[in-house]
């Protein structure tokens, strides 16, 4: 198997839910040695079977007593040969353990010490509890997302994957580049608040120029648009029809038997109620599959709208292999793509402590210490 990039990088995870799993599988993913650490006699997912817990694919897995000296001893050895740690805790919690910043860079100068929180470690909310749904609440996201009468959560992606895990990865590699150029470690405070924020970038431009509306259910990417938005189909299915710019507007009108004059300007907001009634009328005359069939090839930007077991048999993503099955799990396969040095999945999630006594032996301790550490308890 050919290396992934990040070969020869090692990350310590210390174990959790959500958003720093996800950084983990993502490193992973693409050639990390990703360490997990988990608790004696825990789970990292609290529902299921660790055999399904996609987001550990690819780890390795340590059982550690991190209320017992010794088995700090352990994961902060572990911590030394590492280039980044990553976190999910509540601020002050991994100090409280003993694997805070401190203990960790005193091991390791030129480590990287990656935070993943809602809120940030620092702030008025720092120390409050949340979940995704309230991050985005506050970062102006979740306002943005729906119809006009009610937001809808676009379930936990924007806050703990795309603006948590995802934006934790990329600011640990970028401060691994700055540690293997200066030696010197630093801790990456990422918060899915902030980066949920970061996210609508490009909006906070449009609302600056007075092109977005900071109404929801009003703006042409809000699904207010009748040629950004979703139709119910004969079959009850829906397709999503995307069709923004005017030669693809043109094709849309084609594929659906109308003319021009049929539905008005694309652009003339008083024409969208009647261009929206004409065009659920015409996708309720076809199944979601006959509409597919019809727009395949076509610019007119019209996809179906497949269901999470449907999405792997559709033909593109089978000759794209966008995703794979190991060991019974379907799963999505590691992106992005690279050319040199493709990322494959080596392993599936591994059971709490699998990996205990070969990452002990890495880390320093002798095979006779290693069945002490096991006989008190500070490690299984």
């Amino acid at each position: 198997m050919m290396p992934g990039p990040l070969e020869g990088v090692v990350v310590t995870e210390l174990a959790g839910l959500g958003p720093a799993p996800f950084c983990g599988m993502v490193l992973a993913d693409l050639g990390a040695a990703v360490i997990r650490v988990d608790r004696i006699g825990g789970q990292s997912l609290p529902i299921g079977s660790i055999d399904t817990d996609v987001l550990n694919r690819g780890k390795q897995s340590i059982s550690v007593d991190l209320k017992d000296e010794a088995g700090i001893e352990v994961a902060l050895r572990t911590v030394a040969r590492s280039d980044a740690l990553i976190e999910g805790f509540r601020p002050g919690v991994a100090e409280r353990l003993g694997v805070g910043p401190a203990e960790c860079l005193a091991r390791n100068p030129a480590l990287v010490y990656g935070r993943m929180t809602g809120w940030g470690q620092t702030g008025a909310m720092a120390s409050m509890a949340g979940h995704d749904i309230d991050y985005i609440a506050l970062s102006g996201v979740l306002h943005s997302i729906g119809p006009s009468e009610q937001p809808i959560p676009p379930l936990n992606l924007v806050g703990d994957f795309g603006g948590g895990g995802m934006l934790l990865a990329l600011g640990v590699l970028a401060a691994i580049i700055h540690a293997r150029r200066s030696g010197e470690g630093q801790v990456v405070d990422a918060a899915m608040v902030d980066g949920s924020a970061l996210l609508m970038a490009s909006h906070h431009g449009y609302l600056a120029d007075g092109w977005w509306r900071d109404a929801r259910g009003g703006n042409l990417l809000d699904g207010a648009a009748p040629f950004y938005t979703t139709y119910q189909t004969a079959d009850r299915g829906h397709v999503a029809v995307g069709a923004l710019e005017p030669q693809f507007f043109a094709e849309l009108l084609t594929g659906l038997g109308l003319r021009p004059d049929d539905v008005g300007a694309q652009h003339d907001r008083d024409a969208w109620p009647e261009m929206r009634r004409i065009f659920a009328e015409r996708f309720e005359e076809r199944t979601r599959d006959e509409w597919a069939a019809r727009f395949e090839g076509t610019d007119a930007c019209v996809a179906p709208v497949l269901s999470m077991t449907e999405a792997p048999g559709h033909h593109h993503n089978r000759e794209r292999g966008t995703f794979v099955e190991i060991d019974g799990v379907i799963q999505p396969r590691p992106a992005p793509r690279f050319s040199a040095t493709p990322p494959e999945i080596d392993r599936s999630p591994v059971g709490v402590g699998n990996d205990t006594d070969r990452v002990a032996a890495a880390a320093g301790f002798s095979e006779e210490q290693i069945v002490k550490l096991r006989e008190s308890g500070a490690i299984a």
